[in-house]
């Protein structure tokens, strides 16, 4: 190919992202948008439900399948007007980011206000290779989902902030730590939170047709732990090759080699930075003998650390600790707060600057319930499932179209734990029949659940995201960030789903003590 085509390929791509940030930023201020998108939904419900749209299927009531016939509600009747108003409160208090970003950002905030970050940057940024940076914002974002979703509220603000301390694009490195932690959601090196959760709705499908199997928590690990790899180096080629290049200068303050005035730590910033990591040594090693014995508080009634105990309940607050007591004997030592009321007052300001994050989580909030109560996604799923179920083709096949399946639903229901509880009942006792393992099932539903989360306005956290974005791109909108994040959803979407071929093509063993087919082989 020569130079004058390249140059043709990359300008017709970066026209075609361009036209996708351009469409989607002619929409709505974010606040705007999602308040529209509700009363769309309240319209399209009491139209849906006159005209008696509906799905039937195999869902679980009451603890067996059964055949179940889900109709539209309308939120244009006197139960749907009482219950928005009966619920607008509980809508927005029960929001999953709300609580999360603000007991995360009193912790952060105070880390920012007392300087430790900026500190912490500048030492960073003269002790690891400029090569690196990136590959260690994807793979941090990956393991980031041990710790549930608190990865969207930590790592992605951060990986701007890093990337901007390197003198690069701060809106690359949100949108590298953003791949890792929301793309590459489903894997990891360690077991997370959603490996049981999954397993636990799987076993709820599976008992329906065999009572003896016994679904595997780590049924998936061998798998995800090899994607997390893949993740990585894909994230990393996608930012430092398609994404960054495109981005537009920032208007904002970089580092660089001639900056040396930010690049520089002073006396006080060294101290600060040794009581910092005092504070945070003498803080880990408290939690590390809090989770030792063996009735720990941190600990579930089996005696297990992870999955579904306190300590993984208790990770947002932890973490919040994790930045608050050392940005406290930082700001200490480095003499950028010397009272308490300082510090009360650095929390205070970190809360100030939520105001936008507080308007758009109303609004969305209350969009996303109304999806739910309306049983539009419901429908959608159902009928999806229905024609999916009519298919009868062999394994390879099967495996790619459920992972296509699977991630076009996510554009239309964000929560990984709400699909599968629709789906499992329907496609695990149906991939059993076929001959293939429940852990199968649920591992080609986890690929396409990740893929598209960074592209639809389904995901929990897209508008926290926006927020993050509008930081370095006061423009910066759903088109922005669709266009952004829509090369890393379709590579992931793409490799992710090749490396699935291979490994069934081989016949790997996807997890601890799991087999591919059903029953399974001894």
């Amino acid at each position: 190919m020569s130079k004058n085509q390249e140059i043709q390929k990359v300008s017709l791509y970066n026209r075609w992202l361009n036209g996708i940030e351009k469409a989607g930023n002619k929409l709505p201020h974010p606040v705007a948008l999602f308040a529209i998108l509700a009363l769309l939904v309240v319209v399209i419900s009491a139209v849906c439900a006159a005209v008696g749209v509906s799905a039937t299927g195999e869902l679980v009531s009451n603890g067996e399948l059964a055949v179940t016939t889900v109709s539209a509600v309308s939120l244009l009747t006197k139960d749907g007007l009482a219950y928005m108003f009966t619920h607008a409160v509980s809508n927005f208090t029960s929001y999953a980011p709300l609580g999360m970003v603000l007991v995360a950002m009193l912790g952060v905030g105070v880390a920012e206000q007392s300087g430790m970050i900026n500190s912490l940057l500048k030492q960073t940024v003269k002790v690891t290779p400029k090569a690196l940076i990136t590959p260690v914002v994807v793979f941090l974002g990956v393991m980031s989902n041990i710790a549930s979703d608190s990865g969207y509220v930590i790592l992605i603000p951060l990986g701007a902030m890093i990337f901007r301390a390197y003198g690069r694009h701060p809106m690359a490195g949100l949108a590298a730590a953003f791949c890792g932690v929301s793309g590459g959601f489903s894997a990891n090196l360690l077991v997370g939170t959603l490996d049981p959760l999954l397993a636990g709705i799987s076993q709820t499908a599976v008992t329906l047709v065999d009572a003896e199997y016994q679904v595997q928590v780590m049924g998936n690990y061998w798998f995800m732990f090899a994607s997390t790899f893949l993740i990585t180096i894909v994230g990393t080629l996608i930012t430092d090759f398609l994404v960054e290049p495109r981005l537009e200068a920032f208007g904002g303050e970089l580092l660089s080699e001639e900056d040396t005035s930010l690049t520089t730590i002073t006396a006080e910033e060294k101290k600060g930075l040794r009581a910092a990591g005092i504070a945070a040594l003498v803080y880990v090693a408290l939690v590390v003998i809090a989770c030792i014995p063996a009735d720990s508080f941190f600990k579930n009634a089996d005696g297990e650390i992870l999955g579904k105990t306190p300590f993984i309940d208790s990770i947002v607050p932890l973490i919040a600790l994790m930045f608050f007591i050392p940005a406290v004997a930082y700001g200490k030592k480095a003499g950028t707060l010397k009272n308490h009321r300082e510090v009360c007052n650095a929390m205070a300001k970190s809360m100030g600057a939520m105001g936008s994050f507080l308007a758009l989580a109303f609004v969305s909030s209350q969009f996303i319930q109304y999806f739910s109560y309306t049983k539009l996604g419901t429908i959608l799923a159902l009928n999806g499932a229905n024609f999916f179920h009519s298919i009868n083709i062999g394994l390879i096949p099967l495996m790619v179209i459920f992972v296509l399946f699977s991630a076009f639903m996510n554009l239309f229901m964000g929560s990984a734990s709400a699909k599968w509880n629709i789906l499992a009942p329907v496609f695990v006792p149906m991939f059993m029949m076929l001959g293939y393992s429940p852990e199968l099932c649920q591992l080609a539903y986890r690929i396409g659940d990740s893929c598209t989360n960074l592209i639809t306005p389904m995901m929990t956290y897209f508008a926290v995201i926006i927020i993050f974005a509008q930081k370095y791109d006061k423009k910066a909108g759903i088109g922005t960030l669709t266009a952004t994040m829509l090369p890393y959803s379709l590579c992931f979407l793409v490799c992710w789903t090749i490396m699935l071929i291979v490994w069934l093509s081989f016949g790997w063993p996807i997890g601890i003590n799991t087999s591919l087919v059903y029953p399974p082989v001894v």
